[in-house]
């Protein structure tokens, strides 16, 4: 009995000491994921005006964050690489003097007597040292430096200049190692010394970081792309990398990520880097050419969480209020129309939102594209849906008024309707798509005398005459009205030739 009794307080024993430690997890990763929410909340070296400020929020890296907080309940021997001689006195004593600091009052004397000592300490562990394990526990304890005080990397600026060198070096260089978390511990650490820090990035370390971020995400998404977008998050908030990222193609990057097969999260942090690269007049006055408004109208539509509905709405103004040409902001309207923003609209008006925000941003685009919408002429509806890629049988493909007196009008902006519809041609796997496009092109060449030269200098007849074999019924009929327009030129006989059929 006496047994039984000591044999059963153990088992409690045992598992309180399990709900502790289950306890102290949970607790630990919390201060972790909070510390990430203060890294978007830390002034950047030039702000934006107080209206253009994103709604900062929880930005979770999951996978990255589980894995510091284990790596940060592993301490360094560094007494047994001392006697190994695989690290110098001076670097063992700044290390061992920091990691035995425990609070932050205690870090900042450490930080004041040694001075940049901490910055080179660090660099020359990272450097001097192969073991992940070892490399992953000294980024996490720069990363956790830094988000503590983003004053402290000023230590690295004063290293680097010293040592005539890039503050960025050592950790750009772990970007090419092949521990996932190791890259992308030293990648948020980039992100932040390149935000925070005194000096803009230079133009060579600037362009490789922004080609390595578009790399990561141009691959499948995965455990880390959170992390990724939350350093792009941190980049994109300063007005110069925005614009490198864009000169760099980074909107593509961008859209292949809202298109692929990605969660709320990921989809909210990507929409959240459109938008912050929209409040630059020039980006929000071209973006347009990478058809941003469909994707993001989709996602409007079918989302779950008001943080993404937030965020599209948010981005969808910037595009109209930013842009400074009329024509991109009347172009970015007419798709916002046609891809039902309006009628989604009208939906979020009968909801109650806490965010006042998002109501005032309900409120403008509806007003707005009512507006548009009452000045809509027949010929930018159509335009509009060519532009979209979204072709359907709308009224206007149908409409012999409207081919009779708009037909001359593909050829504007040097056949640029006649570009869009040859490229969706050649390009897009929907039956329907492909039957409207080739409906109109025979319509052009119909209502249009010199159309067919001109189908012939853009190689468009071929293509059609290739969809002749396609498996689609609807989509075969098309194109074979379409080459019998191309070939024909008594378009009464063909007429009377249909309606027999």
């Amino acid at each position: 009995m006496q047994f039984l009794c000591y044999f059963d307080m153990h088992v409690l024993y045992f598992y309180s000491f399990i709900i502790l430690t289950k306890q102290l997890v949970h607790q630990t990763l919390k201060m972790s994921i909070n510390t990430e929410q203060s890294d978007l909340l830390q002034p950047s070296r030039a702000p934006a005006p107080k209206s253009d400020n994103p709604p900062l929020s929880i930005v979770p890296t999951n996978t990255l964050q589980a894995q510091a907080v284990a790596v940060r309940s592993h301490p360094v021997n560094w007494q047994s690489y001392l006697q190994g001689q695989m690290i110098s006195p001076e670097d063992f004593q700044v290390i061992r003097e920091y990691d035995q600091a425990r609070t932050k009052e205690e870090r900042n004397a450490v930080i004041e007597r040694r001075g940049d000592e901490c910055a080179r300490t660090f660099i020359s562990l990272m450097v001097r040292i192969s073991k992940e394990q070892t490399v992953r526990y000294v980024l996490t304890a720069v990363d956790d430096m830094i988000a503590e005080d983003p004053q402290r990397t000023n230590l690295f600026f004063e290293f680097a200049k010293k040592t005539r060198s890039s503050p960025w070096d050592g950790f750009i260089n772990l970007l090419n190692r092949q521990d996932k978390f190791i890259v992308h511990q030293a990648s948020r650490i980039i992100a932040k010394l390149a935000c925070w820090g005194r000096d803009n990035m230079n133009k060579k370390d600037l362009t490789f970081y922004l080609n390595w971020i578009k790399h990561q995400l141009s691959s499948e998404v995965t455990d880390f792309t959170q992390s990724i977008l939350y350093c792009l998050q941190m980049m994109l908030r300063i007005p110069e990398y925005r614009m490198a990222f864009f000169q760099a193609d980074g909107v593509t990057t961008l859209m292949h990520v809202l298109h692929s097969k990605c969660g709320f999260q990921v989809q909210y942090q990507a929409i959240f880097c459109v938008w912050l690269m929209a409040f630059t007049p020039e980006i929000a006055t071209n973006i347009n050419r990478y058809n941003p408004v469909p994707v993001l109208a989709d996602i409007l539509g079918e989302a779950a969480k008001e943080k993404v509905t937030r965020i599209v709405l948010a981005t969808f103004r910037n595009f109209i209020e930013k842009a400074e040409d009329p024509d991109v902001v009347k172009i970015m309207s007419l798709a916002m129309i046609h891809c039902k923003v309006l009628k989604n609209l009208e939906i979020l008006q009968d909801k109650q939102f806490v965010d006042e925000d998002l109501e005032d941003d309900i409120e403008y685009l509806a007003e707005h594209l009512a507006s548009c919408l009452q000045d809509l002429s027949s010929f930018d509806e159509y335009s509009s849906e060519i532009k979209s890629g979204r072709l359907e049988w709308s009224p206007v493909h149908k409409s012999e008024k409207f081919w009779r007196e708009n037909a001359i009008r593909l050829n504007e902006k040097n056949h640029e309707l006649l570009k869009i519809l040859t490229n969706l041609m050649e390009t897009s796997q929907e039956a329907q798509i492909l039957a409207v496009a080739t409906h109109d092109i025979g319509e052009y060449v119909r209502h249009y005398p010199r159309g067919k030269k001109i189908i012939d200098q853009l190689g468009i007849k071929q293509m059609v005459m290739q969809l002749l074999g396609h498996e689609d019924s609807q989509v075969k009929y098309n194109a074979l009205i379409a080459v019998q327009k191309l070939m024909v030129h008594n378009w009464e006989y063909l007429g009377k030739q249909l309606v027999s059929v």
